[in-house]
């Protein structure tokens, strides 16, 4: 997915939002406001399933050992029946003692098994929300980077799919690490993060296979691809380099004319 510009280089805009324009030719304006407030939401609803869970866990700490609900049910009828008159003028005072205690202990089991499915529950809502909303702010950033657009020789998703794994979510934020970790830092605004582009420039500057994913010419400084083929200006490579590279590298090295050498 590419930026589409007018002849001047210039963003085009419809109703107020940049257009960008799909593989397949089809143009749609990007809803930045739109995505915002969609992750404003799933952050207010993942908030709201771990307070549940939190709540859920403490009332589960109080029926440990405690397992089989619909046993508690039957205890209790049993002590609903009993006749404990004739018990006890039969000495059966302790038969009345073992059934009541066995009847507290599976009604507690039955609680405890209640809350531990509202815990797991609430626990699958959290990680659900959670993917989502790594997936629009992590997958945004892919689909919207200026720098993929204008840059790169393959699509959004395929950049997406090698370097989307250096990316992640934290409080609200797109932070990215390098390989050794650590968070990377702008090189402009000392002591603060990086943002999107400036990061996946960092980490394809120390991709060893850059050349074959961005465009010929289309890259600056250190970041920046050559040829890698002598005078003919086609790339050529030993094969054992070639099959270490992934499918989506591969395809792009071939169909740019590049050839392998044994």
């Amino acid at each position: 997915m590419k930026l589409k510009v007018d002849d001047q280089g210039h963003a085009v805009v419809q109703d107020g939002k940049p257009v960008y324009v799909h593989d397949d030719g089809k143009e749609v304006p990007f809803d930045a406001v739109g995505t915002v407030n969609t992750i404003t939401r799933l952050n207010g609803e993942a908030k709201s399933h771990r307070e549940r869970a939190e709540t859920a866990e403490g009332k589960l700490k109080l029926f440990d050992g405690i397992e089989d609900g619909e046993a508690a049910r039957k205890a209790l009828e049993t002590i609903k029946n009993i006749d404990e008159g004739k018990l006890i003028a039969a000495g059966k005072v302790e038969e009345i003692k073992l059934a009541a205690q066995k009847a507290a202990q599976d009604q507690v089991a039955a609680a405890s098994k209640a809350h531990a499915e509202e815990l797991t529950k609430a626990q699958q809502g959290v990680a659900e929300r959670d993917q989502t909303i790594h997936n629009l702010l992590i997958g945004g950033s892919f689909k919207g980077s200026k720098l993929i657009s204008e840059k790169f020789a393959i699509p959004a998703d395929m950049v997406e799919s090698h370097f989307g794994k250096a990316f992640k979510v934290e409080e609200g934020k797109v932070v990215a690490y390098g390989d050794d970790g650590n968070k990377i830092f702008s090189r402009v605004r000392a002591g603060e993060l990086a943002d999107f582009d400036e990061a996946l420039e960092v980490l394809v500057e120390r991709y060893p296979h850059k050349d074959y994913i961005l465009k010929s010419g289309g890259g600056n400084g250190g970041g920046a691809p050559n040829s890698n083929g002598g005078k003919s200006g086609k790339k050529s490579i030993p094969r054992q380099q070639f099959e270490q590279m992934n499918p989506a590298e591969r395809a792009s090295f071939m169909s740019s004319g590049g050839t392998l050498s044994d």
